[in-house]
């Protein structure tokens, strides 16, 4: 396509090589044909050939079939003007020592029109793009503002002058680049840097502002997407630098509405892609809980690493239906998948199913996660999270499983509800296999944006029907992360773990949940507490004000990757997990009632706190340290 546009191009510069030098001549004459002098249209005639093969020649050797055509700038624009100049001094030169002259007026009138004409042909496509932006300026439908003129803004502005899918009119442009501030980029004023964003708004009527500044750095995307936030305005964000070079330039058509995870994110995670491949690729793998959240994004993400074989086993069959159906769709026969429906609970059904594949690798996601409801049910708590652990801790043993990695949670540090010493004594179980041929290892992280259950799905709820949006206490605050990131770091903790150890996941600075009601109603385009109302509730029972990644006594090492640090724990003796493990037991047997079933568990997990002796104490910080050599 692009040899026949090249070849379109240079007839026309042919015909303007004719045009200009007899029109050169007719204007040098007044147009009077019949005052011509024949010897001037005899050397024109003459030389004429040469003059094309020579210009044509310059133009192919100075790259002028080589523009982006909708993409021109005054840059462009200037080495046109230096190619068509060169091509005429070359020619003009020639003509001079064979004798062929013409009078210099007529070479000054020649090459002005040349000038005009070549560059006007080359520059027409952009001259196209402009012209909506002109016509549409009077009533668009959409008043816009631009974050960032720099190249992508440049870009973005082209693009919005011919875009079908984003009509509008951009009024202003911010940058925070003091030398920028009034100056203009295709027409556009720019208004000044970041803390002008909201009397921008109110002044130029803004109802779209688009962040196009995707280079920038995380802290002053957060900064400035938040003040965006804030103003009531559809938001807009550009593709990031890595996303764009996987789809090509900017476009309209690839903005982004503005997620929460841009609110609340953190750098992006590195990972290192060469030992999670190494450490699925080829293997059978098993994910238990793979229809929920953080299970199915698990599998989602296995499936990239060519595993040898991928079993799916979750207890709810629409959950565990809806990941098969997707993994099948997008890999079709190239991912070797297996579905299986049954409890981590049913301790002969999971020996069954641990015999049948004999998986290499393990991911344990299932388990009941929500306080409140463990709160009144402890002893399904028991059940499902402590020995359904223990169910496929042994049968992993059994069964020859190399490597068994557990989701476990912030809240099973000083826990302070019957959930969070659940997942703590499912931790001690894989601490109590210092000997297995099995290697054990947990995972310890935060909450995570949008998964079953979470507080971010209520949130939405809650706006949708008009508020009030409830929160418990103002001054909770929680780590988030998103499910693809807490996944990717799970997966990487798997590859490089060793027996008994818990890897913690630095999950950023925590988030006060009154914060993210706020801009969840933000990002809803509404104002918090003026169309909005937030309620505070009261705390829940076992819930504290500050969740905890860590145990005070525990010591951090951070790994390469430095979102990742472990804690290689003491031995717990396996006898004494038993002897737990039976007391448990009876007390789900004889169906003792809730309260019994949490003083069990204060007495044989040692960690475990009262709500008011956590809350009454300071958020335990992360002490981070060099990482291993």
């Amino acid at each position: 396509m692009r040899r026949y546009r090249n070849i379109l191009v240079a007839l026309l510069d042919v015909a303007i090589l004719l045009v200009t030098d007899w029109l050169a001549l007719a204007i040098r004459f007044d147009f009077s044909f019949a005052s011509f002098p024949p010897e001037y249209i005899a050397t024109s005639s003459r030389f004429l050939p040469f003059q094309i093969l020579i210009t044509l020649g310059i133009f192919v050797l100075l790259r002028m079939y080589r523009f982006v055509w909708h993409f021109i700038t005054a840059a462009d624009v200037a080495r046109m003007a230096l190619a068509v100049t060169a091509a005429f001094a070359v020619c003009t030169t020639l003509q001079a020592l064979t004798m062929y002259r013409l009078p210099v007026s007529v070479y000054c009138i020649m090459l002005l029109l040349q000038l005009a004409l070549f560059c006007a042909m080359r520059s027409f496509f952009r001259i196209v793009d402009l012209l909506p932006r002109l016509r549409r300026r009077p009533g668009a439908p959409e008043r816009m503002m631009i974050i960032g003129a720099g190249a992508a803004g440049s870009v973005l502005l082209r693009e919005l002058a011919h875009s079908r899918e984003l009509q509008g009119n951009p009024r202003c442009i911010i940058d925070d680049n003091p030398n920028k501030k009034n100056g203009f980029l295709g027409g556009v004023p720019i208004v000044g840097g970041r803390e002008m964003i909201p009397e921008a708004v109110k002044e130029h009527r803004i109802s779209t502002i688009i962040f196009a500044i995707p280079s920038a750095r995380f802290a002053d995307r957060q900064d400035i997407l938040t003040i965006c936030a804030r103003t009531g305005c559809r938001v807009l964000v550009m593709p990031s630098v890595g996303e764009m070079l996987d789809s090509g330039e900017p476009r309209v058509e690839k903005l982004q509405p503005l997620e929460l995870e841009d609110l609340l994110g953190r750098d992006p995670v590195q990972l290192d892609t060469t030992a999670i491949r190494a450490f699925l690729r080829g293997k059978t793998v098993l994910v238990t809980g793979g229809g929920g959240s953080i299970g199915a994004e698990l599998c989602r993400q296995i499936a990239r690493y060519e595993p040898g074989k991928l079993i799916i086993l979750d207890i709810y069959e629409n959950n565990a239906y809806d990941i098969q159906q997707e993994l099948r769709r997008t890999w079709g026969d190239a991912l070797d998948l297996a579905v299986e429906i049954a409890s981590v609970r049913d301790k002969a059904r999971i020996y069954h199913i641990f015999e049948e594949y004999r998986p290499q690798i393990v991911f344990h996601a299932a388990a009941h996660k929500h306080v409140p409801l463990m709160e009144a049910n402890p002893e399904e708590a028991v059940k499902n999270n402590i020995f359904g652990t223990y169910h496929a801790v042994r049968a992993a043993e059994r069964f020859g499983t190399e490597k068994f990695v557990m989701i476990s949670t912030d809240k099973a540090v000083n826990p302070t509800s019957v959930m969070g010493a659940s997942k703590r004594f499912c931790e001690m179980i894989l601490q109590s296999r210092r000997r297995s041929a099995t290697e054990f290892c947990s995972v310890r992280f935060g909450n995570v944006l949008g998964s079953n259950g979470s507080v971010v799905p209520l949130f939405e709820k809650q706006i949708a029907a008009g508020g009030p949006v409830t929160v418990t206490d103002k001054r909770i605050t929680r780590f988030f992360m998103t499910i693809p990131e807490a996944v990717q770091l799970v997966m990487e903790a798997g590859a490089i773990a060793g027996q008994n150890q818990i890897f913690v996941l630095d999950m950023g600075q925590p988030v006060t949940i009154l914060s993210l009601a706020e801009n969840m109603i933000r990002l809803h385009g509404l104002e918090p507490y003026k169309d909005i109302d937030i309620v505070e509730i009261g705390l829940r029972p076992g819930e504290k004000l500050y969740e905890e990644l860590l145990m005070q006594s525990e010591k951090l090492t951070m790994m390469r990757n430095s979102k990742i640090f472990v804690e290689e724990q003491e031995d717990i003796d396996p006898e004494a997990i038993l002897a737990a493990l039976e007391e448990l037991d009876r007390a789900v047997s004889e169906e003792w009632d809730a309260e019994r079933v949490a003083a069990l568990l204060r007495e044989l997990v040692p960690t475990f706190r009262t709500p008011e002796e956590i809350n009454a104490a300071e958020p335990a910080a992360i002490k981070k340290t060099e990482p291993l050599s």
